[in-house]
């Protein structure tokens, strides 16, 4: 199984080089500023230099105009944009008709009900990232540091592209990977050692932990 690995929030070039010599496959940058994890434009353009032909830049903002939108693509030149706000079908659609670039859209789940809600979005968005819904009164639309049941998405079909997020770590990559089988998985406070302070040592152990989740799922099947 090949297992796209997203490091995402990273501000430092330790933390991107520890997450490029782990094997993302993707680095996120945050463009929010209510975040401990936001970034500049020009200090995420400096960072994703050192992720050139080694992994995806994904520039993650959260219903950002288009003048926000077109700062953060003209400087960073991101890969990819995830779009982790209330963004409706018709601002995906004309987001990726903006800037020629493939769009992830994340949800936010609790419910089987907030599944359901990926529906409208079904080839609109290139990609659906699933995140925990944010505990009450947090201004964070990920990040928190939550899991949601996984099993939620059993239901979905096969043709959904989705990455697998919130409260992920070292801990519980295992026992998600066994309940779920996504095409990808993100992390950030998972690897911190507080809020927007990424650890390099956490980041390798998640790898070391994600690699042993599929040696063993490897020899079960």
């Amino acid at each position: 199984m090949t297992l796209d690995i997203k490091i995402c929030g990273l501000k430092t070039p330790e933390a991107v080089d520890a997450a490029l010599a782990g094997g993302a496959s993707h680095i996120g940058f945050i463009f929010f500023e209510k975040s401990p994890r936001n970034i500049g434009a020009e200090a995420a353009a400096e960072l994703r230099k050192r992720a050139l032909g080694k992994a995806q830049a994904v520039a993650v903002s959260v219903d950002a105009t288009d003048d926000v939108l077109d700062a953060i693509v003209e400087t960073m030149k991101p890969d990819m944009l995830q779009l982790h706000g209330k963004e409706s079908p018709e601002r995906v659609r004309a987001v990726k008709a903006r800037y020629g670039l493939s769009v992830m859209k994340a949800f936010s789940i609790r419910d089987a009900a907030d599944i359901a809600g990926i529906e409208p979005y079904r080839g609109v968005a290139d990609r659906f990232l699933f995140d925990a819904k944010p505990p009450k009164g947090s201004e964070l639309p990920g990040g928190n540091g939550i899991a949601f049941d996984w099993r939620l998405l059993s239901g979905l079909d096969d043709k959904v592209d989705y990455m697998l997020s919130g409260g992920l770590n070292a801990a519980n990559i295992g026992a998600a990977l066994s309940a779920v089988s996504p095409r990808g998985i993100d992390i950030s406070s998972g690897v911190e050692s507080a809020p927007g302070e990424k650890n390099p040592d956490l980041i390798r152990e998640f790898f070391s932990a994600v690699r042993a989740a599929l040696a063993n799922d490897a020899a079960l099947t």
